[in-house]
């Protein structure tokens, strides 16, 4: 028996990097799974891998930004699987550039997708959870949302929202049984560093007082925790998995 045994979640973003390997965990520790992206094609791979390993799992292409996909994401799952236990609000993109440099266009896409599409999701996934008697909600924010960084300040704002939203849903849903909680990563090895040089890689570990980037598995096991009915008084919670990237 798994930690997730017999819960039904949505992981978002799951298609590939962090997003996938938190849906393929939450698998493996028996959890059936609504694999979601803006990508079906990538959204499609992580779930036959899922399935192809033994574990329960579909994929379900939805916009974040928009309420009727996230609507539509919710219901969807709790349809398929009977409620929804747990969601990973995981999907985002990051920014660079500070007040001057960004666009007003950059500005609200970066918005869009990293705060409103973890209000929305949460929005309609609370439903579902309240009315079967509480749940997990795990939302992916950033050490850069709780300290102030140069250079990108949408993404470091749009992170700091989250953290925000986590604290007021979990006292709003605290009645209801849901948890709510944040996760915040150091840097982490995706393919989203695919295009930095060797230097460029060498200068964000050294940012880091362990001295090397993240794992994803390893940021993906404190969202298992949060996820699970182990972490069961936690909730309000920002937990950095940031290999002391903000205790400098």
């Amino acid at each position: 028996m798994g930690r997730l045994a017999g819960k039904s979640a949505v992981v978002t973003g799951a298609g590939r990097g962090f997003g996938a390997e938190i849906a393929e965990l939450f698998a493996r520790e028996g959890a059936r799974v609504v694999v979601s992206d803006i990508d079906a094609v990538s959204a499609d791979a992580t779930a036959r891998r899922i399935v192809d390993g033994g574990g329960e799992a579909f994929a379900l292409r939805a916009d974040v930004t928009s309420a009727a996909d996230a609507e539509s994401l919710t219901e969807v799952a709790a349809e398929r699987f009977g409620g929804l236990d747990v969601l990973v609000n995981n999907a985002g993109i990051s920014s660079a550039g500070g007040v001057c440099e960004v666009t007003e266009e950059e500005w609200d896409r970066v918005m869009a997708i990293n705060l409103k599409g973890v209000y929305l999701c949460s929005r309609y996934a609370v439903v579902h959870m309240a009315r079967s008697g509480g749940g997990s909600i795990v939302c992916i924010a950033s050490a850069s949302g709780v300290i102030g960084q140069q250079g990108q300040v949408a993404y470091n704002v749009s992170k700091h929202g989250v953290i925000g939203l986590v604290r007021c849903m979990a006292l709003d849903h605290a009645a209801d049984g849901i948890r709510v909680n944040a996760v915040c990563p150091g840097t982490m090895r995706t393919p989203m560093l695919d295009a930095l040089s060797a230097e460029q890689l060498a200068a964000l570990e050294a940012m880091h007082p362990l001295g090397r980037l993240a794992d994803p598995a390893e940021v993906a096991q404190a969202v298992l925790h949060l996820a699970a009915d182990e972490s069961s008084f936690t909730t309000g919670s920002v937990f950095l998995v940031d290999g002391g990237f903000t205790a400098m």
